[in-house]
Formats: structure tokens, sequence, C-alpha cells
């Protein structure tokens, strides 16, 4: 309920000049129409988007995704390296997929923990926020006081991490029932 009450993101068009985060700071979309494979790089101020001619928003945006997809892993691991270490746990497999109503979750039985694709976009306190929640389900299933007990020893500061995530304005989102 908390997640679809959030502040949304307009939808995006994957235009030029639109606005685009990654780990919390504000991006320039430029998009370059070339005839060469599609791909994404990063300025100090710029996302940039290379498409070939004539590519949709769906094109765009999968694209865009894809990139999201390559950063969170790739900044999520020595993270998760981390605080498995720290904590004594493992997960045995970590999916980044589009969440709609969560930033993320886990399944204790089978030690799978799922991590929102919007975490890309987010402050990197937010994405360990997320990352010691769900690897601390591995220990204690509930968020009964075991659990807020823990993510006090240790990460002290997860409630405002926690607020932060929940105030920041998540993706458009069309709720169909």
């Amino acid at each position: 309920q908390k997640l679809r009450e959030q502040a949304r993101e307009t939808p995006r068009e994957y235009l030029d000049r639109e606005s685009h985060y990654l780990w919390g700071k504000r991006y320039l979309l430029k998009v370059t129409e070339v005839a060469q494979a599609p791909k994404v790089s990063l300025t100090h101020s710029e996302i940039i988007l290379q498409v070939r001619p004539g590519a949709d928003t769906i094109k765009r945006a999968h694209i865009l995704d894809e990139w999201y997809r390559q950063q969170l892993k790739q900044t999520m691991l020595p993270m998760l390296e981390k605080w498995q270490k720290a904590l004594g746990v493992q997960a045995k497999r970590i999916i980044v997929q589009r969440m709609k109503t969560r930033w993320g979750s886990c399944t204790p039985h089978t030690q799978i923990i799922r991590l929102n694709l919007e975490l890309a976009k987010k402050p990197l306190e937010c994405l360990e926020y997320i990352i010691v929640h769900e690897l601390l389900h591995l220990i204690e299933p509930t968020h009964n006081s075991r659990f807020i007990s823990l993510m006090e020893q240790f990460l002290p500061r997860w409630k405002s991490h926690r607020d932060e995530l929940n105030t920041l304005p998540v993706r458009h989102e069309e709720w169909v029932y």
C-alpha cells in the first residue's frame, strides 16, 4: 500500500534532456541515433543512450533497463560479499527484477533474494539497506523484535535509509486490475 501511494515519476518518453537517475544523482538523457549496436554510457551530467535509427520508446526503455540491471549487479556484488561475510549468511541466488510493490524480498527456505531494478536509481545507502534487510531474513524470517534488533546492531541508521527510500519518487506504473 505504501509503495502504491508513493510519489511517482512522470511517464518516461526516452527523449533528449529528460531526467534520469543513477545512484540518487540526476542526469540528463542524450539520445543519439547511429547505425551501430545500442549502448549506454555515462558522463558527469548525462546518460548517453545510443540507439539504432527509428528505435521506438519500448526499445529505448529496454536498452536503458538492461544498463540499469548491469549497473545494479556490478555495484551490489561487493556490498553483498561484505554483508554476507559480516552476517555469516550466504544467499544462494540474487535476482534483479522489476517489482511494482517491493524494494526487495527474501525466501528464507530457498535462500533466494530478489532486488527491485529501481534501486539502481536510488542512493547507494538505500541499496545497502535493502541488501542488509533481505540478508537478515536468512537469520530471522519475520519483522519481529529480534529482526529489528539485528538491523539496529548491523546498520544503526537503517530507519533513515528506509525513510529516504520510501519518500523518493518511484517509477511510473499503470495499475491495471
